[in-house]
């Protein structure tokens, strides 16, 4: 009986394996598929309630952001800036690692509104240590839409 069902099973497998080298075979003459995974390239989205949220005029955008890469000196300032726009104007949110970060004796967040639609906030770490090291990211959102950059940060040790 188990002889039986182990050749039925070889013979079911040998039957895809064919199959699986037929399809391979067949699809390189196929033009490539027209879907693509994740976000479309037009900018356009499958249900028009989420093209409505993510392309909304009035949804926070980060119009000017810090450099992606940034290496600073051990004992020295790092400053990041970033500026958004959006009504009702957005609030800028700052996270070291995935975590929120806030105002303490060596770090230090400053804001400015800009207009009426307009906020600028820039964060200073002062000084600088080894553990400042990683990644920012800094957040603006409204009630129509999240806008979102991130920093990475590395020290460099400076010989006098």
């Amino acid at each position: 009986m188990r002889a039986a069902v182990l050749c039925v099973v070889v013979l079911v497998l040998a039957g895809l394996v064919g199959d699986v080298q037929g399809r391979r075979g067949r699809a390189r003459s196929r033009t490539k598929s027209k879907v693509q995974l994740g976000l479309p390239i037009t900018g356009k989205y499958r249900d028009p309630e989420s093209d409505q949220y993510y392309n909304n005029n009035n949804g926070a955008k980060i119009t000017l952001a810090s450099h992606f890469d940034y290496e600073y000196v051990l004992g020295h300032k790092i400053a990041f800036v970033c500026v958004a726009k959006g009504r009702p104007r957005p609030h800028i949110t700052w996270y070291k690692d995935g975590s929120e970060i806030f105002t303490h004796l060596y770090l230090n967040i400053h804001e400015w509104t800009m207009g009426e639609d307009g906020i600028k906030s820039k964060l200073e770490i002062d000084p600088a240590t080894q553990m400042d090291a990683g990644i920012y990211e800094c957040t603006a959102d409204n009630m129509y839409s999240i806008d979102r950059r991130s920093f990475k940060t590395d020290f460099s040790i400076v010989f006098d």
